[in-house]
């Protein structure tokens, strides 16, 4: 015979830390983790964009997840690293790096305990958040990587990574 216990479906998220916020993003879209590594400035580049690193051959865009937030820029440290992210533009998907503190734990989140973000009062887009969950007394913001940035910002850092890094 079959129980009647409630199944609780979750997914993995992958927690990162800018300053004191935590934030997570579904696992899915996280490809690698990097070390921060020697990132070469675009001129005329957006000023949330870091710049680009080589990734074996290819040319990685880097954004400063701080900088797109309006977050306080900070110097990197050795926890600083690099979310390698798949990023779903219009039906395409584009490879980028996301630069943030410090990447934390991977979190198993159901459905049931994620909350709605706030929208009064927020510092940040509501758009790309898809909702907050408390875990250990800590709000945990999890975002849509896929919003993050403006259909209009993608094809720039698109753009301006169309040069050969060497």
């Amino acid at each position: 015979m079959i129980s009647k216990e409630t199944i609780t479906i979750s997914h993995p998220y992958l927690s990162f830390r800018l300053g004191d916020e935590i934030f997570a993003v579904n696992v899915a879209k996280v490809l690698e983790i990097l070390e921060i590594t020697k990132i070469t400035k675009v001129p005329k580049s957006p000023d949330y964009m870091r710049g680009v690193i080589n990734l074996r051959g290819s040319v990685l865009p880097v954004i400063d997840t701080r900088a797109k937030f309006d977050m306080e820029l900070t110097t990197d440290t050795v926890n600083t690293c690099i979310m390698v992210l798949n990023i779903e533009m219009d039906g395409e998907n584009l490879v980028l790096g996301a630069l943030v503190d410090a990447v934390q734990e991977v979190l198993e989140i159901g459905k049931e305990q994620i909350k709605p973000a706030p929208t009064i009062g927020s510092k940040y887009k509501s758009e790309f958040i898809d909702g907050m969950v408390k875990i250990d007394e800590q709000f945990i913001m999890l975002l849509n990587m896929d919003r993050v940035l403006s259909s209009n910002e993608l094809i720039m850092v698109k753009d301006s990574t169309s040069q050969p890094v060497v």
